[in-house]
């Protein structure tokens, strides 16, 4: 136990505000290598940070295992994420513009970043799913077991979900463009139908 709190008698017993606060700075790294993966930037990823971190000191008290603070903190980004998504799919994205009138960069060529331009593009193609299930792996180093527990569904479809996912980022990072890339979960419809 680390002291942040404990489970007495099935009532969770008082968060000590200082202890949790250093729990919650001790996770800020990971959490924003998560994030901005995640929301594909930093400055997005740096936003769902803070909303987390806000939503996590408000809801402090309903953390029944303190040694889970890491996935607690992923489960109330992740959810963040896929509430912002939803949000965004009504209004469509918004930008001001005026900000950007006078920005020299935007008039300078960028440096050639292409393999991370790539990525990120295919990263972005991913469904909020997969691309939750390559974070757990390849930027957390999660197992298996680990991310099934995190989750709340079986190994098995971990490591579905995972090749799935990997399947579709190498198709589109080996250049198959968009409409030709088979739709993993539609593809796997159709082959049950057909038998």
């Amino acid at each position: 136990m680390t002291g942040l709190g404990s489970i007495q008698d099935g009532a969770v017993q008082k968060t000590d505000p200082r202890q949790f606060s250093s729990a919650l700075i001790a996770q800020l790294p990971a959490l924003r290598r998560y994030a901005a993966a995640l929301a594909g930037g930093v400055a997005a990823g740096d936003d769902l940070v803070q909303d987390c971190l806000e939503r996590a000191l408000r809801q402090a008290d309903t953390l029944r295992d303190p040694g889970r603070l890491a996935a607690w903190l992923r489960s109330i980004l992740y959810n963040l994420y896929v509430d912002e998504l939803r949000r965004r799919r009504g209004r469509g994205i918004e930008e001001d513009i005026s900000a950007l009138a006078d920005n020299s960069a935007l008039s300078v060529p960028p440096r050639d970043r292409g393999e991370f331009a790539d990525l990120t593009a295919a990263m972005s193609v991913l469904s909020a799913e997969h691309r939750h299930i390559l974070l757990l792996v390849g930027i957390d180093g999660m197992s298996y077991r680990d991310i099934a527990e995190e989750l709340g569904i079986p190994i098995g479809t971990v490591m579905s979900r995972l090749a799935r996912a990997r399947e579709r980022l190498r198709s589109l990072l080996e250049g198959e463009p968009l409409d030709e890339v088979p739709n993993i979960e539609s593809l796997s419809a159709r082959r049950r139908l057909r038998q």
